[in-house]
């Protein structure tokens, strides 16, 4: 049996959904999995699945990377970038580009890096041209991470990511809150993708890396949000929220933001380099698998 080790900085949501497929699929490989959090209670929760989670303060540096980071293959940066980019290329390069066992390294952007297209389809191949605050500190990162492929033949892949969903991160999560909105602007869509999609796409990169390439991690049918949220009130049962429109939804700038990029992500290019097909292809396979997780956990207590 195959001796691996994955680290990944920021282990959250998507990293959580990785490491549960490589333990179904990745049989004849031992993995050994690390990663930093902010969390201090996460720490002992993810003990018992044997991850090993170092606690790591907002803008502090831990002391003993060097020794944390001996025997990685297979490194994983899932951190939002700051203005001068990403923090953990800022603060821990030295020591990456020292990893002499380093097989794959995974940065997860956004597609935020591609800007606002009207509409338009952007694919793997289209230019940054980021037109938010947000997609212009994302695109610095990757350019930053994307140097040390030229400057020291570094496997960098980058995964530009939709927005994701999945189980107790959906319209089916937000309508049960009570705080689903059905926000119309006319002719806008969002892109998104389901968070097993995720990790099965991140998962085939591992197996068969590919320095330098970059990914559109998205679904096949960019959607406006408010058809989502009625999606997923009929898949409850439960009545629709009344549409607004957005010149009267005021909403908060965060959330105003999001509309100000209008772009569909194509992702053909993808597919058949990691040679996958999706699981939930558009919202609506993807939310009847969250509600049925809901109902079914429901239906144990």
């Amino acid at each position: 049996m195959q001796q691996k080790k994955l680290f990944c900085f920021g282990f959250g949501y998507v990293c959580d959904h990785l490491e549960q497929l490589m333990q179904k699929e990745c049989t004849d490989t031992k993995w050994d999995i690390w990663g930093t959090t902010g969390d201090e209670d996460k720490e002992d929760r993810f003990m018992d699945r044997d991850i090993s989670l170092v606690v790591q303060g907002q803008d502090t540096m831990i002391s003993d990377i060097r020794s944390l980071l001996e025997d990685t293959t297979h490194l994983l940066i899932s951190v939002p970038p700051k203005k001068l980019g990403c923090p953990i290329f800022r603060s821990y390069i030295r020591e990456i580009v020292s990893i002499d066992t380093l097989e794959w390294i995974g940065y997860l952007s956004s597609t935020s890096v591609y800007g606002d297209r009207n509409g338009a389809w952007v694919t793997e191949d289209s230019e940054s041209r980021p037109t938010t605050i947000r997609g212009s500190r994302r695109n610095k990162a990757e350019e930053q991470w994307r140097s040390l492929l030229r400057r020291y033949g570094a496997p960098i892949h980058t995964f530009r990511l939709s927005g994701i969903y999945g189980e107790g991160r959906s319209a089916i999560d937000s309508i049960n809150a009570g705080i689903a909105r059905r926000i119309y602007k006319e002719g806008h869509v969002f892109n998104r993708i389901h968070i097993e999609d995720i990790a099965q796409m991140v998962l085939a990169s591992m197996k068969a890396p590919c320095p330098g390439q970059i990914y559109n991690l998205s679904d096949d049918e960019p959607a406006p949000s408010h058809e989502v949220i009625s999606e997923a009130a009929n898949l409850m049962g439960v009545e629709e929220p009344e549409l607004v429109d957005i010149e009267y939804a005021n909403l908060a700038p965060m959330t105003q933001s999001f509309y100000s990029d209008n772009k569909r992500v194509g992702n053909s290019k993808t597919k058949e380099m990691l040679n996958i097909t999706l699981k939930y292809p558009t919202f609506r396979e993807g939310l009847r698998q969250c509600y049925e997780v809901m109902k079914s956990k429901e239906s144990t207590e």
